[in-house]
């Protein structure tokens, strides 16, 4: 059922605020997706209050406050919601060398972590 369209932000967390929305982090320059993560109510707040992406690692189970130890941070230009207020856009500018913590050969960070395509032998090709 189609939810009614409404100016009031009603982001549900859940009731302790854990409940994880995706993020599609995408440039806001060149409009190239660069993370796919997640955020719950502290993360959210969090990126909210310092102007950065901060999101939720699921792997470590901690607050991930993109780019604090590595220097490339990704600055919020524009936070957008989808129709039923259950997933996020970050829209970006990137600050240092990359948005991925994969490196290249030359040991910088890929701009995306979207930096291969999947080939028609189920191979990875770099783009």
């Amino acid at each position: 059922m189609a939810k009614e369209y409404t100016n009031e932000l009603l982001i549900d967390f859940g009731p302790d605020g854990k409940n994880l929305l995706p993020v599609v982090t995408q440039d806001s320059t060149t409009r190239e997706v660069l993370i796919l993560s997640f955020v719950n109510r502290e993360a959210f707040e969090e990126t909210r209050r310092s102007g950065y992406a901060t999101y939720w690692s699921r792997s470590r189970n901690e607050l991930w406050k993109k780019g604090l130890t590595s220097g490339d941070m990704l600055r919020i230009d524009e936070i957008r919601i989808n129709c039923e207020q259950n997933s996020l856009l970050y829209l970006v500018t990137p600050e240092g060398k990359g948005a991925c913590h994969a490196k290249n050969e030359s040991g910088l960070p890929f701009s995306s972590c979207y930096y291969r395509r999947i080939t028609s032998t189920n191979k990875l090709e770099k783009i």
